[in-house]
């Protein structure tokens, strides 16, 4: 049985399929992999490709949801900081979810430069970042972000690093921001021991999270909470996809020639 994700995950995920169906499936990389939800959706869509993560225990989760795709050659994990590897040149996409927000101001900028590294001509770097600074909260402390971002900042930060935005949207409001409250609430009773921990070790583990009814749910709820029944709240995010308050922001971009 399919794992049953949070409502904001499947709204992001909603969004990228839509955004992976206007290109042909390539290749890619995945930093940041975590448990291998968002690899599993690129597998599905016919992409195969290589996924990062600093956790050991979060990959040994993702081997045992990918065996098969591992098994035929379409999907390598591996453990490790993806800023310190060899950049190849031949991947299609390098994508992240919730992962820039960790990176330092120089880290950021060496995310960047990887990422022209590795891309191919024409490939893109994908990334779903937390937004709204307004709404920095429990969860932003206990997973070791080091910031939210606005369309205004995230456009700058990425001009400042020889990269240009050529898409950017706003997900899951206002569904997130209705559940804001009720998820704060969760993980400070589940993750309060995290703020004992220093900002790498918080970092490391936000990839290998248990909060129960935040992420992770009985399989029974997966009568409610999937693509089809979100389906609606997709549709909205879309037409919202500007609203100054959506907690996610989706950004495509590319290397400026030359930067």
């Amino acid at each position: 049985m399919p794992p049953v994700h949070p409502p904001g995950t499947i709204l992001q995920h909603l969004y990228l399929k839509e955004r992976l169906a206007a290109r042909p499936p390539g290749t890619f990389v995945e930093v940041g992999t975590g448990s291998g939800h968002l690899a599993r959706l690129l597998l599905d869509a016919g992409w195969r490709g290589t996924g990062w993560d600093l956790s050991g225990e979060a990959l040994v989760r993702a081997r045992l949801a990918l065996a098969p795709a591992i098994e035929a050659g379409r999907l390598t994990l591996r453990e490790g900081n993806w800023l310190d590897a060899p950049g190849t040149g031949d991947v299609d996409l390098v994508v992240s979810c919730m992962v820039i927000e960790h990176l330092s101001d120089d880290d950021e900028r060496r995310y960047f430069a990887r990422c022209r590294e590795a891309l191919a001509p024409g490939g893109v770097a994908a990334l779903f970042v937390p937004a709204s600074m307004r709404h920095w909260g429990v969860e932003d402390d206990l997973a070791g972000h080091l910031r939210r971002y606005t369309a205004e900042t995230l456009t700058t930060r990425v001009a400042s690093h020889g990269w240009r935005v050529t898409h950017l949207a706003g997900l899951t409001w206002p569904v997130s921001n209705v559940l804001l409250p009720i998820s704060n609430a969760l993980v400070a009773r589940a993750e309060r021991a995290k703020a004992e921990l220093d900002l790498q070790a918080r970092t490391e583990s936000s990839g290998r999270r248990d909060v129960p009814m935040k992420t992770s749910f009985p399989p029974l709820l997966g009568a409610l909470l999937n693509e089809t029944t979100m389906y609606p709240f997709h549709l909205w995010q879309k037409a919202a996809r500007n609203h100054p308050d959506a907690l996610v922001l989706y950004a495509e971009c590319a290397p400026v020639d030359g930067a």
